[in-house]
């Protein structure tokens, strides 16, 4: 008998993954603090659950795609949280980007209901999700990856096992390290050059004509042509993630001087009150007043 997904979280980024398991011809029950989130879903299909501890009763996958940390325990450890009906047949996937020590213990306490866990962030914001695109971090046991894998195939293009539980958030933060500072740097140049004349399409086209392009600047170079930057990636979650990286490096000892510099500039960004905006914004930052 195939398995009942249910997926809990309806941000800018569960919303077309969850459409995309639907799509894919999966059995799926969502859930949502603010309910009235999971109505693209329901008209999809999908059925929505009273609450996570309901979800869990009905489902034996969980998927968890929330904010951070708080968001996560409160759905699966607060009141009405799903764990109160985890159990040897249940598989948690928390797909949010949280700390990797945060991961690890969480693979500890879902290990307590006897259920399998995996980490399983993504690599791609939302353009990426709506298009089923992405790329899956996941981090975890190897037979609870085979399980998971047709799901993660539904809403990926590639799914990529990091290693043990963490590591698949330890990947994420790794990765938004390199994305938040190749922004910081695409912007940074932007506003030196238009200080010298340089028009700012022309620098564009010449980044995106030789061997600094990429789908990245590619993506980002409408909202920077336009000085509008509705979000794929909301700059407060770069803040966010940033954060986690550097307190991690912090653990680990690891150096991380760009990151320390890219993370000031997005935290002005959010200090503006521009954080819902996406993370592009940042070319504002180094341009001129926020």
């Amino acid at each position: 008998m195939a398995e009942r997904i249910g997926f809990i979280g309806m941000g800018i980024m569960g919303v077309p993954m969850a459409l995309n398991l639907v799509r894919a011809g999966f059995d799926v029950i969502v859930t949502n603090r603010s309910p009235d989130k999971c109505a693209p879903l329901a008209e999809a299909g999908a059925e929505v659950a009273e609450s996570p501890e309901d979800l869990a009763r009905k489902a034996s996958v969980i998927i968890t795609m929330l904010t951070g940390p708080h968001a996560v325990d409160h759905m699966l450890f607060g009141e009405d949280g799903a764990a109160a009906n985890l159990n040897a047949q249940s598989l948690v996937i928390n797909m949010s980007s949280v700390p990797p020590s945060y991961s690890s213990d969480l693979a500890r306490r879902i290990g307590n209901y006897r259920a399998g866990f995996l980490d399983a962030p993504v690599s791609g914001s939302k353009k990426p999700a709506e298009d089923g695109t992405l790329v899956i971090l996941a981090g975890g046991e190897a037979e609870h990856l085979e399980r998971a894998r047709p799901y993660f195939d539904a809403m990926g293009k590639a799914t990529i096992h990091c290693g043990p539980a963490g590591a698949g958030s330890h990947m994420k933060m790794s990765i938004n390290l390199l994305l938040g500072s190749m922004l910081a740097g695409l912007a940074e140049m932007l506003a030196f050059g238009e200080k010298g004349g340089l028009s700012r399409d022309a620098m564009l086209d010449v980044v995106l004509a030789g061997p600094l392009s990429n789908e990245l600047f590619a993506m980002k170079r409408e909202m920077l042509e336009q000085g509008e930057y509705p979000p794929q990636f909301p700059a407060k979650h770069m803040a966010k993630d940033l954060k986690y990286a550097l307190d991690t490096a912090h653990e680990l000892g690891a150096w991380a001087p760009a990151t320390h510099l890219a993370a000031q500039l997005y935290r002005m960004l959010v200090a503006g009150g521009r954080g819902d905006e996406d993370f592009a914004a940042v070319f504002d930052v180094l341009h001129g007043p926020v």
